[in-house]
C-alpha cells in the first residue's frame, strides 16, 4: 500500500468539467421533455444548466467554478428554491432522471463514486424540497459552499 498517494476528489475522479457539462445538458433536455417536472423548469434561464454544472463540479471538488466564476454562493442556491412547493414525487423523478443520464453517457460507475454521487444527491434534493416549503431562506450569504467527499455524511438539517 503506498501511503503517499494521493486521494482523488469527486471531481477528479470523474475526468473534467466536459463531464459534468455533457451530463446536465443532456439531463435537462430530458427535465423539459418530463410531464411531472418539466413545468417546473420551463421559464430557466439560459444559464441555468451552467450553473447547476458549476455548482455540483464545485461541490466534488473542481474549485470556485460557482462561487467565483458564476458569483453564486450556497445561499443563493437555496434561494432558488424557496416558495417552489417540490413534492416528493418531483424530487424522486429529477433523481432518476439524472441518475439515467449518468448511466447513458457513461458516468464513473464504480460502487464508491456512485455510492457519493447518489448520497450527494439524495442530501440535496431533501434539502431542495424541505426549503422549497418555505417563505424565506433559511441560509445566510457567508454560509459556505457545501463540499462532498468519498464517504460524507453530514448533520441533520436545521431549520432556522
Amino acid at each position: 500500500m503506498n501511503d503517499n498517494k494521493q486521494i482523488p476528489t469527486l471531481f477528479e475522479w470523474v475526468g473534467d468539467i466536459t463531464t459534468f457539462e455533457t451530463l446536465f445538458t443532456k439531463f435537462y433536455d430530458k427535465v423539459l421533455k418530463d410531464e411531472l417536472i418539466g413545468g417546473l423548469f420551463e421559464h430557466m434561464s439560459p444559464e441555468h444548466v451552467a450553473h447547476v454544472t458549476h455548482f455540483v463540479a464545485e461541490v466534488f471538488g473542481a474549485g470556485e467554478l460557482y462561487s467565483v466564476g458564476d458569483q453564486g454562493s450556497h445561499a443563493r442556491m437555496i434561494g432558488k428554491h424557496i416558495g417552489k412547493m417540490l413534492t416528493e414525487q418531483q424530487r424522486q423523478r429529477w433523481m432518476n432522471l439524472l441518475i439515467q443520464t449518468a448511466d447513458e453517457i457513461g458516468l464513473k460507475s464504480d460502487p464508491e463514486f456512485r455510492s457519493a454521487f447518489v448520497g450527494y444527491l439524495e442530501w440535496g434534493t431533501r434539502i431542495a424540497v424541505i426549503n422549497s416549503q418555505l417563505t424565506s431562506n433559511p441560509m445566510n450569504e457567508g454560509a459556505p459552499m457545501p463540499t462532498w467527499g468519498w464517504g460524507e455524511t453530514k448533520g441533520p438539517y436545521i431549520e432556522s
